[in-house]
């Protein structure tokens, strides 16, 4: 119902652009708790307007009366809804790839290594096991794992993972067999890490970062993750 309150919203606003610098303006001005809007763009979907902000994406119509927070759909394909907003958010709030804190991370490369891709993990995160295991069937990949300590004990993992003269064996071995690496006096940068993550809004994982810098949440299948590797390379 509350989607299609805001579809019926939508279709009745008027085809007639204004001024996105007054737009941005009014926003500003009327709706502080925004905090700053980086930018307003036309948003190419009905009649919209894009309002960015530092780490959302919102939509207005031409008045700035109306602020839309939520997703909008393409359903010309009924058996595969596109999220449009998601799409555009993350080329919106891509990160630089190259300047990623590549010490903090363990690099693994597999084949060639010519594809890269970084991505934030937990030892104790069933999804990021699944993800390790489909990432078996991934070849010609540079890949940088940044380890968190989101859930209760993770610290510990990460430290001896951190901490192991094999670091990359280390990590299959916890992630594909549950094998718990020994343990470590070393300092293991887990703090790095976390504020790391807080930097860059990442609450849960696994999230995949790609050589284009969009940011990926959850967990893909071997086959997404081929896809979406060779279209970062291709647009680097």
């Amino acid at each position: 119902m509350k989607l299609f309150l805001i579809l019926l919203v939508l279709f009745n606003l008027p085809n007639v652009y204004a001024d996105t610098t007054q737009i941005k303006s009014i926003l500003q001005t009327n709706y502080p708790q925004l905090g700053k809007v980086e930018k307003v763009n036309k948003a190419d979907i009905l009649d919209l307007y894009e309002v960015i902000t530092q780490d959302q994406l919102f939509y207005t119509d031409k008045d700035a009366r109306y602020l839309i927070s939520g997703n909008i759909y393409d359903a010309h394909d009924r058996k595969a809804l596109r999220n449009l907003t998601e799409e555009r958010s993350r080329k919106l709030f891509a990160l630089d790839f190259n300047g990623l804190p590549f010490n903090l991370a363990i690099k693994k490369v597999k084949g060639g290594g010519q594809r890269k891709m970084a991505y934030f993990s937990d030892p104790n995160c069933g999804f990021c096991q699944k993800l390790e295991r489909e990432l078996q069937n991934v070849d010609n990949v540079t890949l940088y794992i940044f380890m968190l300590s989101i859930f209760p004990g993770s610290d510990k993992k990460v430290q001896g993972v951190w901490c192991s003269k094999d670091q990359v064996g280390a990590w299959d071995k916890l992630m594909l067999n549950k094998v718990q690496p020994p343990a470590s006096t070393c300092v293991a940068p887990t703090t790095k890490l976390m504020e790391l993550s807080q930097k860059l809004n990442i609450n849960g994982t696994p999230v995949l970062v790609f050589s284009d810098g969009v940011l990926v949440p959850g967990f893909r299948p071997a086959a997404e993750l081929e896809r979406l590797l060779s279209s970062a390379s291709s647009h680097r």
